[in-house]
């Protein structure tokens, strides 16, 4: 806190992000208070304010009203309980989205696949193998298979331009979405598409969207555990009161 060319406020930020990113603090731990940081670092409480309002702007850290201030988590988060683009979500947190199409061609559906879109063993479909990175890094590789009844025209998109859910739900909106999360150790392809440790866990989510008539497509989505997270915000109606118990009287 000595640097005089550096705005106090600035070198508070500097502080806590040094904490931060030498792992005293990590994601979720409780952060010094104002009182504390202004006796540890020797500056006023507005200074501590505003350097602890810029930081929770930014991202870094969390204000809960009345338990205090914590360290957030870096990681990017998709949502569980809507169907979003993921270049959407990126865009959202500010960063850029780029995707790499690593195979996209016609294949014959395996058991699996055939029961998961619902059609018959062997039958033509369409597959899609995609890496899709947020200001360069890789967060995800999207392993689709399509049925072609739903998304004739698939094999004929740059998917470098648009990502296959947002040319999906323009040509087949599904009403119908199916979510299911589990950690899993990543094939070696796709350990080396993400540039993942070995022994590294990935979140794999398994989505599959159907319309009315047919299931329009069934993907496994891996993304890198350390660098990923998947969760859900959303609104819970209150309990409706209990019933008055009904006595029953005789005469």
């Amino acid at each position: 806190m000595s640097e005089p060319s550096v705005p106090r406020y600035q070198q508070v930020k500097d502080w806590v992000v040094g904490r931060i990113e030498s792992g005293d603090l990590r994601p979720d731990d409780r952060t010094p208070s104002e009182n504390e940081l202004v006796g540890t670092l020797g500056v006023s409480r507005m200074t501590v304010n505003r350097a602890l309002r810029e930081l929770t702007a930014e991202g870094r850290l969390r204000r809960v009203q009345g338990l205090g201030t914590f360290v957030a988590d870096a990681r990017p988060q998709s949502e569980l309980v809507e169907l979003r683009n993921i270049a959407d979500e990126i865009r959202d947190r500010g960063h850029r989205h780029s995707a790499a199409v690593r195979s996209l061609a016609r294949a014959r559906a395996g058991a699996a696949v055939a029961a998961a879109l619902g059609v018959p063993a062997r039958a033509a479909v369409f597959h899609s193998v995609i890496v899709h990175f947020e200001d360069g890094v890789a967060v995800q590789l999207e392993d689709r298979f399509v049925n072609p009844a739903a998304a004739p025209g698939y094999l004929a998109q740059d998917f470098t331009r648009i990502t296959p859910n947002e040319y999906l739900l323009r040509v087949a909106p599904a009403p119908h979405v199916e979510h299911v999360v589990e950690a899993a150790v990543p094939p070696d392809a796709v350990r080396a598409a993400l540039a993942m440790a070995a022994g590294e866990p990935c979140l794999l989510l398994h989505r599959r969207t159907a319309l009315t008539t047919c299931v329009v497509s069934r993907a496994w989505l891996w993304h890198p555990a350390g660098r990923y997270r998947l969760g859900a915000a959303f609104d819970v109606a209150p309990n409706p009161a209990p019933a008055t118990p009904v006595r029953e009287h005789r005469s």
